[in-house]
């Protein structure tokens, strides 16, 4: 059977950059499967040009265990690599190849650990789930999500491998992203009070994001479990102005909120809507009628806070061999997962400091730290 570095070897092999198609690789894990008398289910996104695979090993009448992960990777442009980005490359205990960290180090151990899901009747099903679009907003998953909530027996619990060197992990933030465009009205700047400055108008629309973020750091809110402790508004992008004798009439940022759990950012979008629509679009309109502020959203997934006391919870620490829950910074499909009513952990082999990096890495000992743990719970499915 082939091993995990094996089959990393041939993932890390299909450049599935979130711009890319993902298809090749999702043909070579139907494949894969098939040869073990598997059958895949592929969820296409509207132009046909990348799927979602979904798979049940075991009996189907009941929910099981999903063992889920992205098959996208993020950009090698403009870093400064090594080693050939998708090529595996070993050296010193490490496999080097862009994904490796993130995540299909996790995939490749997962389709090792098919043959010994398989090798005796399962108590209890597992279900693999591999989605795309992830790197760019949690995207693709949501129409695998959304079948598997109708379905009579959905998961019981789900695995999320995104690498924190297999320590379990309960909870990450929610984001929200978004982008502001203040048209205004242009004229020669000697006249400047006859226009509607867009870019000051984006100042003052900036400042109050600035106060909102300060709110909601005041220590009452804090969360120890999450570093920083509290939810935080930035804004990232910004761009306007032609000119510097020309009142500009068009300006332009994006802003993110990246929330608690116990916080909507929603919110956040909304009081800033209700301070431009207020405050500042009447003065705006009583300069030039048709001046406007609009809000688009970019992308948003919530956050995840799985109780340490659920069924999920447990099954992760006796998985992992530990207890020590905690908390990650960045975002997983994980809240999607866990809204659909499907509770959710996230354990998975490698560390996000060596993800979205050149010469990005994982170790051969967690690799086959993550093989054990997959043993341990084909183990426990069939007991």
């Amino acid at each position: 059977m082939p091993t995990s570095r094996e089959i990393l070897a041939h993932l890390i092999a299909f450049d599935t950059v979130s711009r890319n198609s993902n298809l090749a690789l999702i043909e070579y894990i139907r494949d894969y499967l098939a040869g073990f008398g598997v059958d895949a289910e592929l969820f296409l996104d509207t132009d046909g040009g990348k799927a979602n695979l979904f798979a049940t090993l075991g009996p189907q009448d009941r929910g099981g265990v999903c063992l889920s992960g992205h098959t996208d990777v993020v950009p090698v442009d403009g870093q400064a690599w090594t080693v050939p980005p998708f090529e595996l490359t070993e050296k010193d205990g490490r496999l080097y190849g862009r994904g490796t960290a993130d995540m299909k180090g996790y995939i490749a151990c997962v389709l090792a650990a098919v043959p010994a899901f398989l090798d005796q009747p399962l108590r209890v099903p597992v279900h693999l789930a591999f989605s795309y679009d992830e790197e760019v907003g949690c995207l693709g998953v949501r129409s695998l999500i959304a079948a598997l909530e109708h379905r009579e027996h959905k998961p019981i619990a789900c695995i999320i491998g995104e690498p924190t060197e297999l320590r379990p992990v309960l909870g990450h933030k929610g984001k929200l992203a978004m982008r502001c465009q203040v048209h205004g009205a242009a004229c020669h700047s000697a006249y400047a009070p006859q226009g509607v400055n867009a870019i000051e108008y984006a100042a003052k629309l900036i400042g109050r994001l600035g106060e909102i973020g300060t709110r909601l750091a005041a220590p009452e809110r804090h969360d120890a479990r999450f570093d920083p402790p509290y939810s935080t508004v930035q804004t990232g992008v910004i761009g306007g102005g032609r000119a510097l004798n020309i009142v500009p009439a068009e300006c332009q940022f994006d802003f993110e909120v990246r929330a608690l759990p116990s916080d909507d950012p929603q919110q956040v979008a909304d009081e800033l809507r209700d301070y431009a629509e207020t405050e500042l679009l009447p003065k705006m309109r009583a300069i030039k009628a048709d001046t406007d502020i609009r809000f688009t959203p970019l992308s948003a997934y919530p956050g995840l806070a799985t109780s340490p006391q659920s069924q999920a919870a447990e099954l992760i620490a006796l998985l992992s061999g530990s207890r020590d829950f905690s908390t990650v910074a960045y975002g997983t499909e994980g809240g999607l997962f866990d809204q659909a009513g499907i509770p959710t952990v996230v354990c998975g082999p490698g560390s996000m400091d060596q993800g979205h990096k050149p010469d990005e890495f994982v170790s051969l000992e967690q690799l086959a730290a993550c093989d054990a743990m997959l043993a341990r719970l084909a183990e426990w499915l069939r007991d």
